[in-house]
This record gives structure tokens, C-alpha cells and sequence, in this order.
């Protein structure tokens, strides 16, 4: 299927070097423009942490659109995974945080066009978001439990596409190695005070390994109506549908030397793997109230309908009916404080997540006899404000704090081998400092502390010994210490931050025989991450764009003991100590470019003793393509080549898995063009 488009491949060829054509120039921009990402509008150089903004070209610019980590690796403190998974969603971290999750996303908060794509007890997921329908990603680094709750490591805030000034339609098809197919149709535009865009996708692979396949269908919507020059109401609808997405499963270092591509045997004899449904709506109201004063009011609800079959019998399949809700108010208020600028936000969240979780047992792929029935309940009521002063033209202080009470309750309905119902309440105050000194114009130093928290999900305070809750798990608790630096130009920008990050109750992850790619969770005693950050982004000449990243990563345990050994002074595992991210695009006046990604991933982890270690690699992808306007048409033609030096990494790990199947194989080098149609009306 992939090279069987040869007529269009032919014409893609053709045009790419077909340069007697108009086309407007392309631009990434510099990206220190303003941001809500913290819950105010706010300019990124001002702002006392760490925060990088990639807008829409970077993300949509002839990218394959398989996973935010195309885009996003570039920032630093960032390490993503399980790329070529689908079945287990992508794997973030930032600062470490998220690394120990072997499903879903832990420790970040996810949040899109306003409305949290992560549940109330902290576990998020990127599966129902469309990356060829985003506008602009923010990503914070560092804690935002002030700001957001149950977070220890950050948060992705995710902008979806506006429609435009001219109305519009957009046809986008691509192909690739193994039998990538992904259809795009986008239409949007402006009606008088109406804003919409609308956006379908159908995305399939066969996948590099074997029982890798992959579908996902997709709408999204976004409707903005403007009710007068003072408020506003957004809605947002987001329709995910997933057949199948198969898990091949971790291997181990001897199964990889005999064949990279083979699935685990598990994996196959029992069918692994998920399938989905799941609807987002969203509704905000926004409304200037005078010059000094504003409101913005929310409601959201999720709709889930999961289906996972993990490769071993007992309670091997999972069935699980899901309803999150919840809403929030938040009032901003500008004012003076004695004679100084002040911005004074004051805010309120409320989450409901309602779990109705089966399991099955597993034969070969089967339905088997019921073996697990509970209904799970996680309430989070969040209280929060943050205040801003300017005390001079120089300095500037931020002071913010949340209080969060999180209430989980576990009602079971599998009898057969006891009750397991009970209760479990956390509360947490999470306070914040931030300090900002304003050298030049455009030059800023700051620093910050704050404190974070993270409860343990639903999945993660699961029993060993069946259902209810794990009474020895708890949340994990951290304080975090920064020291930044910031400074543009008219043509770089520059950012250099250094952390240090002290953590009690680390969650950790663990398998057990009985249960192979079933992650488990007990509390570390305690550990601390040190770490350093440096990016700069600009121009090289008026046709060549970089940007640069470098992380350094010490994350140690500093007590933790258990049955198996005692750890203290060991890497945290699945967290590299280097990281080098190095972006190039050339592009020029006739709609030609060219861009050169390279990352460089040092050494890591696979287990707490320190005893399995993934060497380092480093991975360079190639992206070119040609736009072009014809009259009402814009033609929109890319290639790619992943991988392009054919070197041989795992694109994801698994944290102590069992039998020493941590590895999961990247593909080869791969290839897939496409291209993008656009017409005004």
C-alpha cells in the first residue's frame, strides 16, 4: 500500500521541483509571544518558570502527525516514549515525572482549549486528541499544582485551530511504511460573530512489530460565538473511535537479537490490546466585566467506553464504562496594590470521575467468567488564587496556592471472595513563590518554589490480592526549587534553567508473574532530582531557522527499600541523564524547505536496581516539501524519512516488567509523503 499511489507519488516528485509557482513564505516563529497557559494571559519572557510555546507550523509542517513527540521533543526537561504503541498512548515526562507510567500519562496535566483531558485522580491520555486540528501547544515545566492540583511534573496546554478570516476547506492524505494511511477534511471560517472550525481524520498503520495494527477515527469541533464586545461562549466537541489498537508487548534482550519485529508470545496467544470510544464536550463563558474585572465560567463532560485485553488469563480483560464531569469558575481582578500594578485571580474546580470497571478472564482472546466487578469514585474539589505585583519597573512577585481534597471510594460488586469496598480521602495545600527581575527589556532572571502532589490513580492503588484499594500506597509529595534565566532578540531566543526538586512517597511501578504487563505500584522512601535546562531558538540567516535543547538529568532514590533489595543512591529508572535536540529548517521565497531533526537520547535505566541498562542513540529525521498557490488553491506537498541513518533504539521501555521484557524495538528507516489541499470560498 505504500508506494501503490504511484500516479500521486509521481505527481508529488514532479511538483516538489517545480519552482515556477507563487508561494508565501514560511516562518516559525520566535516563540516568546503571550500565553494562558499559567491562567492569565501573560508574555512567556515574564513569567517566573520554565514554559515553551510551539505554534502550528512547527506541528503541522510536513509531519507524519502519528504523536506529539514529533513536535515537542525539542523542549527541554521533555522525554517522550512508546511512539509506535498505540495501545499504551504516549509516554511524557517532564523533570521525570510520568516516567513511571506504563499506561496513559502520570504526573502532567493535560488540558485542551480549557477542558482537562486528565481525570481527577491524575491519569491522562492524548488518544482523543487530533494533532492535524492543533493551533498551539504550551508545555510548563516544573509543578502546577498551584495552579492545577493533582500534577507533580507540569503541564501540556493544547490550543486547537481557529477558523480563519476567509472561509475554507481542507483535504490532507498521506501515506507511509507500514501501511500508514491518515485522510484529514477540515473546513472552518468566520460568520459575523461566528467563529467555527471542523475537523474528521481516519488514521491506520499495520505497525512496525508484530499485533502493533492501529485505527482511530476522529471529529472535532470549535465554535466560538461572540456575544458582544465584552463576552463570549466557546464550545468544543471531540469525538475519538478506536476499533483496535493491538499491544505487542515488551521482550526481552535475547528475543530482540532474534528478530526486532516479533510481538511477545503472550501478546499473541491472548490477543493484547484496546479498543475505544470516547466524547468530549466542552463549554466556556467568558465575559469582560469593566476594565478591571473579568469571569470565565466552564463545564465539560467525558464519555468513555474502554475495552483492554491484557496477555495473561486471570482478569485478563478489562471492561470498563467511564463518566468524568466537572466545571470551574474564575475571576481575575487588575487593580493597584498601594501604588504598584496588580493582578489579583482567584478560581474554583470541581471534577467527578464514576468508574464502572469488569474484568474478565482471558481466554486466548476470549470472554471468560467475570472475575472482578467494582464501581470507582474520585471526587476533586480545588480552591485556588494567585497574585501579581509589580514593585518597581524591575521586579515583579507571584504568589499562589491551591487547596485540594480528592476523595476516592471503591463500591464491590464481586462478592464471591469478600467485600473490598472502602474510602479514601487526601487533602493538600500546594503554595507557590515566584520572583522576577527584569535586566534589560527583554532579559529576565527568575526564581520560584512551590510544592506538588500526586495521588495515586485509580489503576495504581489497585490490590495485589483483588479488588478495593492498596492501603500501603499513598500520594507522592515533592518541593521544587528554580532558578531561570530568559532573553530575546529580534531574531533568538534564549532560556537556561536550573532545578532542584525533593520528593517523598515516589510511586514506583512493579510487575508480578502471575500478571506479566501489569504494572503495580508502592511508594519509594524518598528521592531528589537536580537537573539543568538550556534552549535557544532564531534565526541562523533569513532562510535557515534552529533550535536548540540540552537537559541534564541526576534523579537518584535516596531511601527506598523492599522486599527485593535496597536501592538508595540508584537512578531513578526510564529517565535519561542527557538530552540534545538539534532542529534545522531550511525554506526559501518559492514555497521550498527542508528541516533536519536530531535527537540524541543518553543512556537510561530499565529497572530500580540499576541493573539493566539501555544504551544511548541518537535519531535524525528528514522532512521536505513544496507549497504552492494556484488561484483559490493552496497546494501543500511533503515528504519524510524517519529514522534516516537506519539506526537501531527502542522507542519505549517498560519500567521492571517481569522476566526482563523491558524492550520495545523502534522501526528501521521508513518513509511517507503526502499532500494538503486548501481552497478559499
Amino acid at each position: 500500500m505504500y508506494y501503490k499511489k504511484n500516479k500521486l507519488a509521481k505527481l508529488i516528485f514532479l511538483l516538489f521541483f517545480f519552482q515556477n509557482s507563487y508561494a508565501e513564505p514560511l516562518v516559525i516563529q520566535i516563540n516568546y509571544e503571550d500565553t494562558d497557559a499559567t491562567r492569565v494571559e501573560k508574555n512567556i519572557l515574564d513569567i517566573p518558570g520554565s514554559i515553551t510555546n510551539i505554534n502550528k507550523n512547527k506541528l503541522q509542517l510536513g509531519t507524519e502527525q502519528l504523536g506529539l513527540d514529533e513536535s515537542l521533543n525539542h523542549v527541554p526537561g521533555t522525554f517522550f516514549q512508546n511512539r509506535y504503541n498505540f495501545a499504551q498512548d504516549l509516554r511524557v515526562s517532564i523533570r521525570g515525572f510520568g516516567s513511571r507510567s506504563n499506561f496513559g500519562i502520570r504526573g502532567i496535566k493535560i488540558i485542551v482549549d480549557g477542558i482537562p483531558e486528565t481525570l481527577a485522580d491524575g491519569q491522562g491520555s492524548v488518544d482523543g486528541i487530533d494533532i492535524g486540528s492543533i493551533n498551539k501547544i504550551n508545555v510548563i515545566r516544573g509543578p502546577t499544582s498551584s495552579l492545577y492540583g493533582n500534577a507533580s511534573g507540569g503541564a501540556i496546554v493544547i490550543e486547537t485551530e481557529k477558523g480563519s478570516k476567509e472561509p475554507f476547506i481542507q483535504l490532507k492524505n498521506s501515506y507511509g511504511a507500514h501501511n500508514l494511511g491518515k485522510e484529514q477534511f477540515k473546513i472552518g471560517g468566520i460568520s459575523n460573530n461566528l467563529n467555527y472550525l471542523f475537523n474528521f481524520s481516519n488514521t491506520t498503520i499495520d505497525g512496525y512489530r508484530d499485533n502493533s495494527n492501529f485505527k482511530n477515527e476522529q471529529f472535532s469541533s470549535r465554535v466560538e460565538y461572540q456575544i458582544s464586545d465584552y463576552s463570549s461562549i466557546l464550545s468544543t466537541i471531540h469525538y475519538t473511535k478506536q476499533p483496535f489498537a493491538n499491544d505487542p508487548g515488551g521482550i526481552s534482550k535475547e528475543d530482540v537479537a532474534l528478530n526486532r519485529k516479533q510481538s511477545r508470545t503472550n501478546n499473541l496467544n491472548y490477543k493484547a490490546g484496546e479498543k475505544l470510544k470516547q466524547i468530549r464536550f466542552g463549554l466556556i463563558y467568558k465575559n469582560i466585566i469593566n476594565k478591571n474585572n473579568s469571569i470565565e465560567l466552564k463545564s465539560y463532560s467525558i464519555n468513555r467506553d474502554f475495552d483492554n485485553k491484557l496477555p495473561f488469563e486471570s482478569g485478563g480483560i478489562v471492561d470498563l464504562k467511564r463518566n468524568f464531569y466537572g466545571g470551574g469558575l474564575k475571576f481575575t481582578r487588575n487593580n493597584s496594590f498601594v501604588t504598584n500594578k496588580n493582578r489579583f485571580l482567584i478560581g474554583i474546580d470541581y471534577d467527578r470521575q464514576e468508574d464502572d470497571r469488569k474484568r474478565y478472564n482471558n481466554l486466548s482472546g476470549e470472554r471468560g467468567s467475570m472475575s472482578f466487578q467494582q464501581d470507582e469514585f474520585v471526587t476533586s474539589l480545588g480552591i485556588y488564587f494567585q497574585n501579581e505585583t509589580k514593585l518597581n519597573d524591575f521586579f515583579e512577585i507571584t504568589l499562589g496556592a491551591r487547596y485540594d481534597d480528592i476523595k476516592f471510594d471503591v463500591s464491590d460488586k464481586f462478592l464471591s471472595n469478600g467485600d473490598d469496598s472502602g474510602k479514601v480521602n487526601f487533602d493538600q495545600w500546594s503554595p507557590m513563590l515566584g520572583l522576577s527581575f527584569k535586566l534589560y527589556k527583554s532579559t529576565n532572571l527568575y526564581a520560584n518554589i512551590s510544592k506538588a502532589f500526586e495521588t495515586p490513580t485509580t489503576t495504581e492503588f489497585t490490590s495485589t490480592s483483588g479488588g478495593g484499594f492498596d492501603p500501603k500506597v499513598k500520594p507522592q509529595k515533592s518541593v521544587n526549587y528554580e532558578l531561570g534565566f530568559k532573553t530575546s532578540t529580534n531574531k533568538h531566543l534564549f532560556e537556561a534553567a536550573v532545578f532542584h526538586i525533593d520528593v517523598d512517597d515516589e510511586l514506583t511501578s512493579y510487575e508480578l508473574s502471575g500478571y506479566p504487563g501489569r504494572s503495580f505500584y508502592k511508594n519509594a522512601g524518598s528521592s531528589e532530582r537536580n537537573g539543568f535546562e538550556l534552549s535557544s531558538s532564531g534565526k541562523l540567516t533569513n532562510n535557515i531557522e534552529y533550535q536548540f535543547s540540552y537537559t541534564y538529568s541526576d534523579f537518584k532514590f535516596n531511601h527506598f527499600t523492599n522486599k527485593s533489595g535496597t536501592y538508595d543512591g540508584n537512578y531513578i529508572p526510564g529517565i535519561p541523564k542527557y538530552l540534545l535536540n538539534i532542529f534545522f529548517l531550511w525554506k526559501n521565497n518559492l514555497g521550498l524547505y527542508a528541516s533536519l531533526d536530531n535527537l540524541f537520547s543518553g543512556s537510561l535505566y530499565a529497572d530500580n536496581a540499576n541493573e539493566n541498562k539501555v544504551s544511548s542513540h541518537m535519531v535524525s529525521n528528514l522532512r521536505f516539501g513544496k507549497n504552492i498557490n494556484y488561484k483559490d488553491y493552496k497546494i501543500r506537498l511533503y515528504s519524510g524519512i524517519n529514522n534516516i541513518f537506519d539506526k537501531r533504539y527502542f522507542s519505549n521501555i517498560r519500567i521492571n516488567a517481569f522476566g526482563g521484557n523491558y524492550y520495545e524495538p523502534a522501526p528501521k528507516q521508513n518513509f511517507y509523503f503526502g499532500l494538503t489541499i486548501d481552497k478559499n470560498f
